[in-house]
């Protein structure tokens, strides 16, 4: 689940750690703004004594007061930023898409196997760790600082070192090229991860829209320019690149914390346990997020992989633009709450409502319009996609609650607890991978969305709620309005498509959003609920006004 500026994979994550890009914030605020409620943009990079700079990014009791409307106001400063991302990352899919084969995205598809797993050690769950910590120190986060630094060259070096195996391992000699040119990614990359987490420490939102579009325009720009060129794959490797170096620049403008030289004694061994137990869960994961890449690749060829990473990512492109909003804005949030169980379990239960009442009816409408909407954002040849996206779908129905489960255990410092349950979930996901993979990347994605929503998801719940102040029934409680809306929804579509067949996609995609919104809507406003939800979402798009707050 470590998703850094460097080159990555995104798959189905069993808990949302800390993933979804992991963007830079504002500069820390001055003594006189460390009131300042979350998402405000005009702050100033800190300047004067390095004591006032770790008064401001080391400190939280501050952020204890408002608590609502900093999660209001954040996550609304978060959610734009993202919202012009994915115009950003759609733009370029449906360019990029146009312009390249399933067999170039295919060859990045067998390379980032490795290279994403190799991108965890980058971060090694330190980012969670200063996040999380209520009590940190300048000179932890300089050691812990230098930690990710050293770790990201070493990995670097590893990378190049792997070229010729990967090429070998596929018996396609173009991959050792691209390797090593993509492991310039993890230089990039360890420069940023403590800048970003202290900055998400405090809560601030501003800034970080900036730097995250500046990396995706800059991004897009130079993949589509490649491509054009007539790059072929090496128009996704200098996208991805492009990216790394723009976010790692960025966020050091934007964020005026420097690191002192590496000391002794400064207390980091708990620090450095907890992102082991991090790491630990996430090298697990890893394997069941990316077995389907692996053995697809190797078994099928890169243009069967192709088809398969396409539809992947096109099902979690929407999935991570609402995902990692209320991500970024929750675990900060969670961990200040910790000591206090009511609040902690209202402020998650409240967020978990807004985030099931948009993804469930999503993602029942991709699936029902997969053939349609593969047609319109990918173009004709990427047809044989749209089975597999279905599929992949049935898994995705879900993933937005297990993600979740991510949330708890790191903010109530319970990594020991999701380090065991990687290897639970970990192993459901690989054997289905396996079970599916003699009927191809179909096979594949059935057997996987099938085992996950009816095994995976259901036990990963009963894990995390087998303690702490959110419970197993809390989960299933807050969905039940939202998965019966989808269903609805999803059945009035087809519905529609039975009775009317439309035969343009762009027309039958407006036509099944225009039916399906209202039908969820309506069937939530029957319970109350999603009456209640309803009313909440109203209430807290109020509270975006400077003059409101509200307490969570």
């Amino acid at each position: 689940m470590l998703i850094s500026p460097g080159p990555n994979i995104l798959r189905f994550p069993f808990t949302a750690v800390d993933t979804i890009p992991q963007n830079p914030l504002p500069p820390g605020p001055s003594p006189a703004a460390t009131s300042a409620p979350s998402g405000e943009t005009g702050a100033r990079p800190l300047t004067g004594p390095a004591k006032s700079a770790s008064d401001a990014y080391f400190r939280t009791d501050h952020l204890r007061e408002r608590v609502g409307s900093r999660v209001i106001r954040g996550g609304a400063v978060t959610l734009i930023s993202q919202g012009a991302q994915f115009i950003i990352s759609m733009a370029g899919t449906v360019v990029l898409a146009r312009l390249l084969t399933p067999r170039d995205y295919g060859l990045i598809g067998m390379v980032t196997v490795v290279t994403g797993f190799l991108t965890m050690f980058k971060d090694m769950g330190l980012s969670q760790a200063t996040i999380q910590r209520e009590e940190l120190t300048h000179g932890q986060t300089s050691n812990l600082f230098w930690v990710n630094v050293g770790a990201s060259t070493v990995i670097a070096l590893i990378t190049v070192l792997l070229a010729p195996l990967i090429a070998r391992f596929y018996d396609e000699p173009r991959l050792a090229w691209i390797t090593i040119a993509l492991a310039a990614g993890f230089i990039f990359g360890g420069f940023t991860v403590q800048h970003q987490a202290l900055l998400r420490r405090q809560m601030r939102f501003g800034l970080l829209a900036v730097s995250s579009i500046i990396a995706a325009v800059a991004g897009l720009v130079v993949g589509i320019f490649l491509a054009w060129r007539g790059a072929q794959y090496w128009a996704l490797v200098g996208q991805q690149l492009t990216v790394a170096l723009a976010t790692a620049v960025t966020v050091w403008v934007f964020c005026g914390w420097r690191p002192a030289l590496p000391s002794r004694g400064s207390g980091v061994c708990e620090l450095l346990a907890f992102g082991g137990n991090v790491t630990g869960f996430n090298v697990v994961n890893y394997f069941a997020r990316n077995g389907d890449n692996l053995l697809i690749g190797k078994v099928w060829g890169s243009a069967a992989l192709g088809l398969y990473e396409k539809a992947y990512q096109l099902l979690l492109l929407p999935l991570n633009q609402i995902n990692y909003p209320v991500s970024a804005v929750l675990v900060p949030t969670l961990s200040r709450l910790a000591s206090e169980p009511e609040r902690y379990r209202a402020a998650f239960l409240r967020a978990l409502e807004k985030l099931l009442m948009v993804t469930m009816p999503g993602i029942v409408f991709l699936m029902v319009t997969s053939d349609w909407m593969v047609s319109v954002v990918l173009g004709p040849q990427w047809t044989e996609a749209a089975r597999i996206f279905a599929w992949l779908a049935v898994a995705g129905f879900l993933q937005p609650v297990g993600s979740t489960t991510g949330w708890l255990f790191v903010s109530q410092n319970r990594t020991g607890t999701m380090l065991r349950w990687g290897f639970v979930g970990s192993a459901t996901a690989i054997i289905s991978i396996v079970i599916g993979l003699p009927w191809g990347a179909l096979g594949v994605a059935m057997s996987y969305g099938i085992v996950g929503f009816f095994i995976r998801t259901p036990l990963n719940l009963w894990y995390v709620g087998r303690e702490g102040p959110v419970r197993t029934r809390d989960f299933y409680i807050t969905m039940a309005p939202f998965a019966s809306a989808a269903i609805c929804s999803g059945l009035a579509v087809l519905a529609f498509r039975w009775l009317v067949a439309p035969s343009n996609p762009l027309i039958g995609l407006i036509a099944s959003f225009a039916i399906a919104a209202p039908v969820a809507l309506g069937v939530m406003a029957l319970t109350r609920a999603g009456r209640n939800a309803i009313r909440d979402m109203i209430h807290s798009l109020a509270h975006l006004r400077p003059s409101h707050g509200a307490e969570a």
